[in-house]
């Protein structure tokens, strides 16, 4: 029952990660709830804490968050 969305036309920045997200979906049968909520939490897990980003000085999100928090 889920319909894939993106943002608005020219906004490639704003579809690379829903690109992403979907991507782990895509092609793939879910038997239980459970197990598309385990798909999607170990998707925004590697999103925020695997990830790094050069544009954040070659950190994940959340390295670059907790040094902000310290600062």
């Amino acid at each position: 029952g889920m319909t894939q969305s993106m943002s608005r036309v020219a906004h490639c920045i704003d579809n690379g990660p829903m690109e992403g997200f979907w991507g782990i979906l895509y092609g793939r049968r879910f038997t239980s709830k459970w197990e598309l909520m385990r798909s999607i939490e170990a998707y925004m897990y590697y999103y925020n804490h695997k990830r790094v980003q050069r544009n954040l000085g070659i950190l994940t999100p959340m390295e670059k968050h907790t040094l902000y928090v310290a600062a």
